[in-house]
């Protein structure tokens, strides 16, 4: 299984609508590694890797994001897959 991973900038209205915890949920029900955060400037950064074909559906979901996100654009920059740690979960 060939697995890629992506550092995730989402811009819009992304903080205050649950972003965060949609992501996890999502996240874990497809079995991705990473983890997310709010930035100060408002935006949300994600770090997801795993299967190359789910870790694109998941940058797909990020498009729409929970009920009350607004989400204006979605940048992917390819790191290093083997830097990805065990789940995916909240940091700060």
């Amino acid at each position: 299984m060939f697995e890629k991973a992506f550092l995730v900038s989402i811009h819009g209205r992304v903080q205050g609508v649950g972003f965060r915890m949609w992501a996890e949920r999502e996240a874990q029900v497809l079995r991705l590694r990473g983890w997310i955060r709010n930035e100060p400037n408002g935006s949300v950064t994600a770090l997801v890797g795993g299967p190359e074909e789910v870790v694109a559906r998941m940058i797909e979901l990020f498009w729409s994001g929970p009920p009350g996100a607004a989400v204006t654009s979605v940048e992917t920059k390819p790191v290093n897959p083997t830097d990805l740690p065990d789940g995916f979960r909240q940091v700060r």
